[in-house]
């Protein structure tokens, strides 16, 4: 099974945190970026450029936060399922145009009406345990940007 990497783009508003979906190539619903890590290459390496491919962020990989989880990806009529971690990726920049800009659309909402906009179990999921760690996060995102 190959290795699948995904990332949670997020930023830190007055309001809390939003997150960042993209719709999906074939289905078009809301997922976050995700895909294969190539030879040679770290996770962390894969989450942004697998962000910045289908999203056109880029950011810091908040490591110390992964989320596995397994999602079903639909496929010749049929439901696969994949193991895919996330992590969480605080966008610092969001480029007009990326690889996949014709490919899919992207929308920022806000934690609290994120699974307002899902149809799937498997990303209501990863939302709610991302809205757990969520604390910790904003934390670990704004000590990283003290550093630069």
């Amino acid at each position: 099974m190959a290795d699948k990497i995904g990332a949670i783009p997020f930023k830190i508003t007055d309001d809390g945190l939003s997150i960042l979906f993209v719709t999906s190539q074939t289905r078009k619903r809301w997922i976050f970026p995700k895909g294969n890590v190539k030879a040679k290459e770290s996770r962390k390496k894969a989450c942004k450029r697998e962000a910045f491919e289908e999203a056109g962020v880029n950011g810091k990989v908040l490591k110390k936060f992964p989320i596995t989880t397994v999602m079903g990806k639909s496929q010749n009529n049929k439901i696969d399922h994949q193991v895919v971690t996330y992590f969480p990726l605080h966008v610092h920049e969001e480029a007009m145009t990326c690889p996949e800009v014709n490919e899919r659309k992207r929308l920022w909402v806000s934690l609290e009406k994120a699974k307002s906009i899902l149809d799937d179990d498997d990303l209501m999921k990863l939302v709610e345990w991302f809205n757990d760690i969520s604390p910790w996060v904003i934390e670990a995102a704004q000590a990283k940007t003290k550093e630069r």
